[in-house]
């Protein structure tokens, strides 16, 4: 008899689930997704998704580890915050130590019009780990432009809220064949046909004025999941089909029920995509990031290798202290005050974009990119 020891099943317990078994496993198996935003909801979201076993899992993030992440971004430590990794590097080594079975990819990007395609390959499912509308929306338009589901997620203060879509097949552009499929009749609503605009900029609260409560995000991050695993395995009978909101501290739950898909909805019913089709800014974007103190600047011109990091850390070597490992360049400007007195921090990616620290202003933001980066 050999006398090697035999390995448990790591998903035993799992599949004991009558709702489960061993086909539930086997569909979580053969599963990609896509999550967009590996913060607060990400990594939770990633976390979980890990444990159960899904087969392929698509990391898509541009933001660093830092040390404020760390209340309630659950993959994360005191170690990646010091070496300011990328989350989704960070969070790709811890995921693959936890599941090795699993298949996990790190992009370190700003998802965007012109980058979230390059993604798409194989990818039976979206999900939603993101703090801010508009790529939000983008993902909508994805989710009806390729036939893909996407599981919709907020958290804010001590409230969150988490949806569902499975959008109707009429206004897809790409009818590619995928592994997660429904009928119209079984069809929701998109994001648009129960808000058809973007909220303006300043109307909704954000981390930065209303903090968020860890608990919170554990709760919506874990419906997301437990919809997410219902996808996989087929059990549409079993979806929460509605719009789900939470009060972690006032103890209230409610359930909007969701209505059938607009008839009008410029999405899915006219086949607008406003924001998959949005042409990049011939002078660039920039975005106050939540919570950071700190904008993000985008280069009209972007690319893998768009900038010579190791040359520009030459270049701005008389102008602070930089150091640069292999995602980015970061470092400090002497010759910049921010705001309240503080320091100007900058760190570049290989892509062009840089995120301003110490500023709040996005024309302020530009103003310093142009002066030590260019155009």
């Amino acid at each position: 008899m050999s006398r090697d020891k035999v390995q448990p099943d790591r998903y035993h317990r799992q599949k004991l689930l009558p709702e489960f078994g061993e086909s539930g496993q086997r569909a979580m198996r053969e599963t990609t997704a896509l999550l967009v935003g590996c913060g607060a909801l990400g990594s939770v979201i990633a976390d979980q998704l890990c444990r159960a076993g899904i087969g392929r899992l698509i990391l898509a993030d541009r933001d660093l580890v830092e040390l404020t992440n760390l209340q309630r971004q659950v993959l994360f430590d005191e170690h990646d915050a010091a070496q300011a990794l990328p989350k989704s590097i960070a969070a790709k080594k811890r995921l693959e130590q936890i599941n090795r079975e699993v298949e996990v990819e790190a992009h370190v990007l700003d998802v965007r019009a012109e980058s979230i395609v390059s993604l798409l390959n194989g990818v039976d499912l979206l999900l939603d780990g993101l703090d801010n509308y508009e790529t939000r929306y983008l993902l909508n338009d994805v989710a009806v432009a390729y036939g893909l589901p996407y599981v919709y997620g907020g958290a804010i203060g001590t409230t969150g809220m988490s949806m569902t879509i499975l959008p109707r097949a009429a206004a897809g552009r790409h009818p590619a064949q995928r592994r997660i499929t429904w009928d119209d009749a079984t069809a929701t609503p998109c994001l648009r046909c129960l808000f058809p605009e973007m909220p303006a900029p300043g109307s909704m609260p954000t981390c930065d004025t209303a903090g968020v409560l860890g608990a919170a995000v554990n709760v919506i991050a874990s419906h997301q999941v437990v919809q997410a695993m219902k996808l996989m395995t087929g059990r549409f009978d079993r979806l929460d089909r509605s719009l789900y909101t939470v009060d972690v501290w006032a103890n209230t739950t409610r359930r909007m029920s969701l209505p059938t898909p607009r008839a009008d909805c410029p999405c899915c019913a006219q086949g607008q995509f406003d924001w998959l089709d949005r042409s990049p800014s011939l002078s660039g974007q920039t975005t106050t990031l939540c919570g950071r103190g700190a904008v993000q600047v985008m280069p009209a011109q972007t690319g893998v290798d768009a900038v010579d990091l190791p040359a520009l850390a030459d270049r701005l070597a008389a102008h602070g202290t930089f150091s640069m490992n292999e995602f980015l360049l970061r470092g400090r400007l002497a010759g910049e005050t921010g705001e309240g007195g503080g320091m100007v921090e900058m760190t570049l990616f290989p892509d062009g974009r840089a995120i301003i620290h110490g500023v709040s202003d996005p024309q302020r933001a530009r103003s310093i990119y142009s002066r030590y980066i260019g155009a």
